[in-house]
């Protein structure tokens, strides 16, 4: 048996290309849109995909299900659990008419990849739907299972979310319902053999959790051990108060993320290949109407940019910005350089943004801003500042989760999480300018420049909360203390 990770740092995901050697078949588990990386990979082993099998409904990416059994004929295994909101309704829906090659999953079904078996298992909670799979290399001579992919139910260290068809998608009371049905999964999971390798869906980084681990892989054994989400399963009240508390703010696209999985995600053609765009035409770009995304540092950004320009988050935090900031309907043109285009258009594909029309370098773009001095600034308010901003009628904006912020805010502030500003920008306060911070900075930076594209003036926190906090404790130490 041959099994290889395939794993997204932009998405914290993971895909599981697993193939019997013997005959020279293979499946990919959770693919991504972009399916060329997997057909390339199976092919450097000698190998060739057949099939893909989906864990679940995802909220965070755009599955590369229909894309492979479009392009490749390969037959889709996808899970017939869960109730009527959450069947897959693309199956039948083959361009050109007919329907994919297809096999719908009940708790216990078995299929076969050449020598391998795969034994699906419901394990609700995540989502009604969610499915895991045994995994059984016959050919190797084994008896039993080896191990088995879990999806978003078990992470290393931590358990899928089991809130976000309500906090994500708007199907109300469901969340305790979630975790109730989670923990019962979590149940059955402790009674599997400890040697058994587990085999998830996201590392650390990933929105799907809230204490995901940035090791790859684990065992059943080590889980038990050291998961403190299934510490707590044999409780059901300690387990549902455990799991729905602290979990992150969920960004504004995973909603279209569900939707889209579920009816059928559009096929790609191929990556977008955009026009390259002169200086002159970046300056006469309409930013209102063109998402145009700055993938330069924030200082760099900050001191020169296009006026309404957007400035996404680094890392893992790219996608949840842009796609809490851009929606699918939009022209995109993005600033990067010619080395990372490729790498970026296949991260926007994932959540569905197609539209990358055009990109530019950043030195394409310092030609531009040239002619039109230096274009927009986006200025930095260091802590002790503040007050007298506030006094002279500056709102202020915490952008942080709603978790961090119940541990404490500056005085005055409304919270409202970077993600979610999108849906809930009616209470985005008067005052100007909005001082926005976040925990040190970064976050609030990315926000500024969606307010700012919405109209709004804005400055940010230079080094967010943790440095109101340390002026405030700087103040206090200086302050002369009355002796008796």
């Amino acid at each position: 048996m041959l099994l290889r990770t395939i794993y997204d740092e932009s998405l914290a995901q993971a895909a599981y290309l697993i193939g019997c050697q013997a005959t020279g078949e293979a499946i990919i588990f959770d693919p991504e849109r972009d399916v060329d990386r997997y057909t390339d990979l199976a092919a450097e082993h000698g190998m060739t995909i057949v099939a893909s099998a989906e864990t679940h409904i995802h909220a965070d990416f755009l599955s590369g299900a229909r894309q492979l059994a479009e392009a490749i004929n390969a037959k889709v295994f996808v899970s017939d659990e869960g109730d009527a909101n959450w069947k897959y309704g693309w199956l039948h829906d083959r361009q050109g008419g007919g329907s994919y090659e297809h096999q719908l999953l009940k708790d216990g079904d078995t299929f076969q990849v050449g020598n391998i078996q795969f034994r699906a298992v419901h394990t609700p909670g995540h989502t009604p739907e969610h499915l895991s799979y045994e995994v059984t290399d016959l050919g190797g001579g084994a008896s039993g299972p080896m191990g088995i992919v879990t999806g978003d139910f078990v992470f290393v260290g931590d358990l899928g979310r089991p809130d976000l068809l309500e906090t994500a998608t708007g199907f109300k009371g469901t969340k305790e319902a979630g975790a109730r049905a989670l923990g019962e999964s979590a149940r059955s999971f402790l009674d599997l053999p400890e040697h058994w390798q587990v085999w998830p869906a996201h590392g650390s980084g990933s929105a799907c959790g809230k204490a995901l681990g940035a090791v790859p892989q684990s065992t059943v054994g080590y889980e038990k051990r050291y998961n403190a989400a299934l510490k707590v399963a044999p409780n059901e009240k300690a387990f549902v108060e455990f799991i729905l508390s602290g979990q992150p703010d969920p960004p504004y696209y995973f909603a279209r993320m569900k939707k889209d999985n579920r009816d059928g995600v559009s096929l790609l053609g191929g990556v977008p290949v955009p026009e390259h765009f002169s200086a002159e035409q970046l300056t006469t770009i309409d930013t209102k109407a063109v998402a145009v995304i700055d993938t330069r540092e924030w200082d760099t950004f900050r001191r020169g940019h296009l006026a309404g320009s957007l400035k996404p988050l680094g890392g893992v935090g790219f996608l949840a910005s842009v796609g809490s900031f851009v929606t699918a309907d939009e022209d995109i043109v993005l600033i990067v350089e010619r080395d990372r285009l490729d790498e970026v258009i296949r991260q926007l594909i994932r959540i569905g943004l197609d539209r990358v029309v055009g990109w530019a370098s950043p030195a394409t773009l310092s030609v531009a801003l040239e002619t039109i001095d230096g274009g927009d600034m986006i200025d930095e308010v260091a802590p002790g500042d503040v007050p007298a901003m506030r006094d002279a009628g500056a709102a202020m904006l915490d952008v942080r989760t709603t978790s961090e912020c119940a541990e404490g805010m500056i005085a005055g502030a409304i919270s409202i999480p970077y993600t979610r500003l999108i849906p809930r920008f009616a209470e985005v306060p008067e005052g100007e300018p909005i001082i926005v911070n976040c925990k040190s900075g970064g976050r609030s930076a990315a926000a500024c420049t969606m307010l700012a594209r919405a109209g709004r003036t804005v400055v940010n926190l230079e080094g967010g909360y943790h440095a109101w906090l340390a002026a405030l404790d700087a103040q206090s130490a200086s302050t002369p203390q009355a002796t008796s």
